[in-house]
């Protein structure tokens, strides 16, 4: 079971916030940092813009197999955030979700500021975002709103709740069709381009054809 951040601290501090570092990034690079700079008795507060730690991991593919941890064969986006947080625990950080660092200057030590509001005194900052801040590309199409999270998903955090179903999957690369390739979905792809080459977990490959009609 997914520790919740609040266990490992959260705060809603309006006046400013002095820490020793200042983690922009709760992803699996971050949360890692916690860890070492736990282990020099340095503390440490985490700024993310999503509502959970972990990133694109827990945000994109929570139940996908990662393998390309080192010394870790198979583990999934939730398995590596159980990990992470039970490994940081004792070092308690604190976390500040669903919040995106918009300014930083050098005044004294570098003062950050949030779109919350918050401000942050660091004597070190770790810039650990990966490809920034993780937003959904909404399609172009007006009156799209009231049908996401109930028939337009951005992101697949259970795979089982889309067994069975009939799929359209818009983007996403080859890894958006590989997903489905152990899911007995029924996925059609757009014409984009004619054909996809989807790759196993046994490192075979099968070419998969645009639906053209």
């Amino acid at each position: 079971m997914n520790e919740e951040p609040a266990a490992a601290g959260m705060t809603s501090m309006s006046e400013t916030i002095k820490t020793d570092v200042l983690i922009i990034g709760a992803g699996p690079v971050g949360l890692f940092a916690v860890f070492e700079l736990g282990l020099l008795d340095i503390k440490a507060h985490l700024v993310d813009i999503l509502d959970k730690v972990v990133g694109q991991c827990a945000e994109l593919y929570p139940e996908k197999p990662i393998d390309d941890i080192p010394g870790i064969p198979f583990i999934t986006g939730h398995g590596l955030t159980d990990a992470l947080m039970q490994q940081i625990k004792p070092f308690h950080p604190t976390f500040h979700l669903g919040e995106m660092v918009t300014t930083l200057e050098k005044i004294g030590d570098p003062r950050l500021r949030t779109d919350a509001g918050k401000t942050f005194e660091a004597k070190c900052v770790v810039i650990a975002a990966g490809g920034g801040s993780f937003q959904p590309k909404r399609p172009p199409i007006n009156g799209v709103e009231p049908y996401e999270e109930k028939s337009v998903f951005y992101a697949v955090r259970k795979m089982e709740a889309f067994r069975g179903k009939r799929l359209l999957i818009v983007g996403g690369g080859d890894t958006g069709v590989s997903r489905w390739t152990t899911n007995s979905s029924r996925p059609t792809l757009p014409p984009s381009r004619p054909i996809f080459r989807v790759f196993s977990p046994s490192a075979t490959s099968t070419p998969i054809r645009a639906n053209s009609s």
